[in-house]
């Protein structure tokens, strides 16, 4: 069985988001292709055990086996060698992309202190949206002192919308919790 938010896309936001843009051709109609999930560990070049509670507590979060980022280059004043792992990544699509988004803006944003909104400008001009969480613990599936040290992760969603606009009108539509827009005074 689909996931409910992509059962949700095709019966209620694919065809009146088309019609709202203008887009007669189905497959042109902006959607989620990959959410991808980052996090970097800067506390894992003295300490290997942070790099992999981090990896455990991603995989939890995410269903999937996080892949280990590694240095690119060499930087002195972090202590930092070319080739050393500092962080791990998952990129999700299909099913558990859309399992993840569901779980995000129902259970997960709405757990976060002092919770306005998310940014309605944090797009690249492509139709990509990143966003940032301060801390893990917001998810509920780490639960427990093991995962008591905060730590933050970045998430990235990418649609297939060719401008911003067209990206943060879908988002909507998935009930993406945006700040109100600001008013201008007069």
């Amino acid at each position: 069985m689909a996931p409910r938010l992509q059962q949700y896309y095709y019966d209620n936001i694919q065809k009146p988001l088309g019609e709202e843009l203008g887009i007669e051709n189905v497959f042109a109609i902006p959607k989620l292709e990959k959410i991808s999930v980052n996090m970097g560990v800067g506390e894992a070049m003295q300490d290997k055990k942070f790099l992999e509670l981090a990896a455990e507590a991603m995989g939890e979060i995410t269903g999937q086996k996080p892949v280990l980022t590694l240095a690119r280059q060499s930087i002195a004043g972090f202590k930092l060698r070319e080739g050393v792992a500092i962080g791990c990544k998952v990129t999700l699509r299909g099913e558990r992309m859309y399992e993840f988004f569901d779980r995000l803006i129902s259970i997960v944003l709405p757990r976060v202190r002092d919770f306005r909104g998310v940014s309605r400008t944090a797009f690249d001009g492509n139709g990509n949206y990143s966003m940032g969480l301060s801390e893990w613990l917001v998810f509920p599936e780490l639960t427990g002192d093991k995962f008591a040290k905060a730590q933050g992760l970045n998430i990235t969603i990418v649609t297939s919308a060719d401008t911003d606009d067209h990206a943060r009108r879908l988002l909507e539509l998935f009930g993406m919790p945006f700040r109100a827009p600001k008013k201008k005074s007069a």
